[in-house]
């Protein structure tokens, strides 16, 4: 069901056809590179965290790990990351399919500079074996991101594009 919304929701913007399934689990960032067969940096998490009667979801690199110094300067509370019996709920999605578009209104997505070293990335596609390729242009775009972020450590090391 949550593919079908994503290709729904892709499809206003002629990008339906970039949504693709696996016969595999791509459910964490270590499978989706193995089937992807790309590097981990390159898969696009999408980390949700509580916000004030909603979430805030930080689309991020897969070598990234959110600083939680950077997370309270930027959101001014806490990053506390949802309980998986939350997530659906706040997220649309379940745990390890968590798309960054396609959200309720309670959701507001950013995203994260780790991204900005390559040319195209990987998030979920709305199920644990499903993601779709975006620049982080149309990432930006399609997630209806409300701006880009500086919450992440430990990708600069790893500052190649592709």
């Amino acid at each position: 069901m949550s593919v079908q919304k994503v290709r729904d929701y892709l499809k206003k913007y002629g990008m339906e056809d970039r949504l693709r399934e696996f016969s595999v689990s791509s459910a964490t960032v270590e499978l989706a590179a193995q089937a992807l067969n790309v590097e981990e940096a390159r898969i696009a998490k999408s980390i949700s965290f509580h916000s004030d009667g909603g979430c805030v979801i930080v689309v991020a690199a897969g070598d990234a790990k959110v600083d939680n110094a950077k997370f309270k300067a930027e959101f001014q509370t806490k990053a506390k990351m949802l309980a998986p019996d939350e997530v659906e709920i706040l997220t649309g999605y379940r745990v390890g399919g968590v798309c960054p578009f396609g959200n309720p209104p309670c959701a507001k997505v950013y995203c994260d500079q780790s991204l900005k070293r390559f040319a195209t990335i990987y998030p979920a596609g709305g199920s644990a074996s499903s993601c779709v390729e975006l620049s982080c242009d149309e990432l930006f775009k399609v997630s209806e991101s409300v701006k880009w972020v500086d919450v992440c450590k430990n990708w600069q090391d790893s500052q190649e594009k592709g």
